[in-house]
């Protein structure tokens, strides 16, 4: 419970500092061309809010609503969710966004997501400048990777060590999770690895992209050692005798070597189990001087209760590099624009063939918070989620303000304002699209959740 709570907190502020930052853009566009802004809320607020209050003299009314789905500003003149047709049906006043030439109005639509982008390019800078960029260069971690099938098939094989990528080399930890970095290797030519002490180029194979995506699994992961490390109380593992310091050699007579090949092997036999049933596993290890075999029992959990050391590197092989405040900025902007584009790049993967099912709700973004306060990943979670929102809001889909701004583009090159009523039916329309969304996105958490996959 309490790590249910802290992740929910995390999440609370961390979305609540992006839309009063994205509102923000849009609130000082709309005041800049002297555009009135009617409202300024934190969440939803249909039939009543948490808190409000109206400066005097303001025409602007700012509150809390209860429905914690974002947040928004009402803007005079303007067909959007609060879908004031009374107010549309009266002659445009000076002060009102329909008033206002296109230009300004483009600014004010695109405030929101030029604001998201400014504050993810700050936190950025900001960390570089208090803790600076820790990163392991792949090519630092001397035990080699271990790969999965679909990079096996490019060319890879267990215990290379990732070199470079089209030249370029690779590191993990840098920028926010890793995007940038696995969509650099993925899409590269040719990938440059050490394999037994030399150099080797690995051509890749023109649909490897494609074939990476299509299987949703990562294509290299750290290659462990088949030793375990630690057996967990009454799991299966302990039940059977397992101990600290086995190192396991086969698998139902299968020899193995890796103990990453050992996870797969129990994920593999667990996710073809219903219910109760369980399946059993003949795991052969070396104690001392004996072999010895002994048999578990796998059920749909897939935990027995073994780990190794996950950590295959020490503090030496890890690289930091450091900023002083200037030069802290230009350093955000590169993480920035990088994150933006492994965010783009990745988008392949929900837009493959079941894409639908990769789709995620606010328990899918919660569960990307530590289960701990820890302000380095909340600020990167922020950042991260930051770019998300100014890239989502900016796709053409009426309701988004890219949707807005796709009219506004039309009206500038047509010289043709699309009419009220077309609008008004775009903007339902986008509206229940989004709404459909959502509720297929957290219907998946949902599952997850139940299901456990």
């Amino acid at each position: 419970m309490e790590t249910f709570l802290i992740k929910a907190l995390q999440l609370i502020l961390s979305l609540s500092i992006l839309v009063i930052i994205h509102e923000f853009g849009h609130f000082l566009f709309a005041r800049i061309f002297k555009i009135r802004v009617e409202k300024f809320y934190l969440f939803f607020d249909p039939w009543f809010s948490l808190f409000k209050f109206k400066p005097k003299g303001s025409d602007t009314e700012y509150g809390i609503g209860w429905l914690p789905l974002g947040g928004y500003v009402k803007i005079s003149g303007m067909i959007d969710e609060s879908m004031d047709k009374e107010q549309m049906a009266q002659p445009p006043k000076p002060w009102e966004f329909r008033s206002k030439p296109a230009w300004q109005r483009f600014l004010v639509m695109v405030g929101g997501v030029l604001f998201n982008f400014i504050l993810a390019i700050f936190i950025f800078a900001m960390m570089l400048f208090v803790w600076g960029d820790k990163y392991l260069p792949l090519k630092n971690v001397k035990q080699g990777m271990y790969f999965s099938e679909q990079a096996k098939t490019g060319g890879f094989q267990d215990r290379d060590i990732i070199l470079s990528a089209d030249g370029k080399e690779l590191g993990i930890g840098r920028g926010v999770l890793d995007m940038n970095t696995l969509m650099t290797f993925i899409d590269a030519k040719t990938v440059t690895v050490e394999r037994n002490g030399k150099p080797v180029d690995i051509n890749l194979p023109e649909e490897f992209a494609d074939e990476v995506i299509s299987s949703k699994k990562a294509p290299y992961d750290y290659w462990l050692a088949p030793v375990i490390d630690s057996v967990a109380p009454n799991r299966e593992a302990d039940k059977i005798g397992l101990q600290k310091g086995d190192s396991i050699v086969a698998l139902d007579s299968v020899p193995i070597g890796s103990f990453n090949e050992l996870r797969k092997k129990v994920s593999d036999i667990s996710n073809r189990l219903e219910g109760s049933e369980t399946q059993n596993l003949a795991i052969t290890f070396h104690r001392d001087t004996l072999i010895e075999t002994v048999t578990a029992r796998i059920d749909t959990s897939g935990v027995i209760g073994i780990t190794t050391i996950t950590i295959p590197f020490g503090k030496d092989e890890l690289q930091t590099d450091k900023y002083n405040f200037f030069a802290s900025f230009p350093a955000g902007i590169k993480m920035g624009v990088n994150t933006l584009k492994g965010y783009v790049a990745q988008m392949r993967f929900i837009f493959s063939k079941d894409g639908v099912k990769n789709l995620g709700g606010f328990g899918a973004i919660g569960s990307l918070f530590p289960p701990i306060w820890d302000w380095h990943s909340f600020w990167t979670m922020t950042a991260f989620l930051s770019i998300i929102l100014a890239f989502m809001n900016i796709l053409p889909i009426p309701a988004l303000d890219g949707g807005h701004i796709m009219f506004l583009l039309y009206e500038v090159i047509t010289r043709r304002k699309p009419s009220e009523k077309f609008m008004e039916h775009a903007q339902v329309v986008g509206m229940l699209f989004l709404l459909l969304l959502l509720i297929v996105a957290n219907g998946n958490d949902l599952m997850r959740l139940i299901f456990g996959n």
